[in-house]
This record gives C-alpha cells, structure tokens and sequence, in this order.
C-alpha cells in the first residue's frame, strides 16, 4: 500500500526492458504458446511487448478488479477470457502482490502459463515465470501510474 516504508518506482524504459526480459525466459522454455491473456489493467503492456517479442499475434483479456491506487482489495472478475481451460495460452500480469489474483484466474484457466514481470514473496508460488522480486513490503508504482513532478530534497523531507 501506499503507506509502505519501501517505494519501487519503475520507469517506462525500466518496464520494457524487463517485460523483454520476460519474454526471453518464456522463449527459453520452448513452450509454443498460441496466444496471450493480457490481465487488466497492469497486463496490457507488459502483454504487448511479450506479444511483439515472441510473435504472437492471438490476445486475448482477463479483466479483473482488485487495486485503486492506494489499496489492495478483493479480487473481482469484470471479464473472463475466451480461451477454454487456458491450455497453450501465457497470461501475463505486470505483478504478482498475494497471488489472489492468480489463484482466481487459474480456476478459469488451470491450464495457462502465469508469467509476470515483477513478484512479491507471497504470490511468487502461484506464478509459473517471473523477472523481479521485491520484497512484500514494497508498493511499486507504475509509469502509467505517475506524472514527472518535482519532489523535495531528501534533506528537507523529500523520498
């Protein structure tokens, strides 16, 4: 939550370059996935680079609401995919906080892959590919969280 001591800011630059991180570890695993659930919101572009790099051309949404930008609630499914059982589809999320939101996903599809960009200790058991670990007390905010403002100097209060 915001109130957490540790804040992880990731830049736009940062997110494609560890969503290309992602997508060599999922080619690594020569798994021949036909196409890409994009979990809403944070999904989409970590989604849409893993697309391009692994040249697939078949996304599909798994909308769920579980954050505003302060807090983590309940997991709730606004759109479930077209993709059957999930079996040769990558469901990619940008973070993986507790894992509820997996865990909901896998019932509808129990046979996807769950990749992510950035996984805390709680839901790392829950995803099958990762890039990052921050520690369960971080909050980290997205650039398409964030505006460029200034902020104080450290000495004067500033983060």
């Amino acid at each position: 939550m915001t109130n957490s001591p540790k804040k992880y800011c990731v830049t736009w630059d940062q997110m494609h370059q560890d969503a290309k991180a992602l997508a060599w570890r999922l080619l690594d695993q020569k798994e021949n996935f036909k196409g890409i659930i994009a979990v809403t919101r944070g999904g989409m572009i970590p989604a849409c680079i893993i697309a391009r790099e692994l040249n697939l051309r078949m996304i599909e949404t798994f909308c769920v609401a579980s954050y505003d930008h302060t807090n983590q609630g309940n997991a709730a499914v606004l759109k479930e995919s077209d993709a059957g059982d999930g079996e040769g589809w990558l469901v990619i999320d940008d973070l993986v906080d507790s894992g509820n939101t997996y865990r909901l996903i896998r019932e509808h599809l129990p046979k996807a892959h769950f990749a992510c960009v950035y996984a805390k200790p709680k839901g790392v058991p829950t995803a099958d590919t990762f890039v990052t670990e921050v520690s369960q007390d971080t909050w980290v905010y997205f650039p398409w969280d964030m505006e460029v403002q200034y902020i104080d100097p450290i000495v004067k209060g500033g983060e």
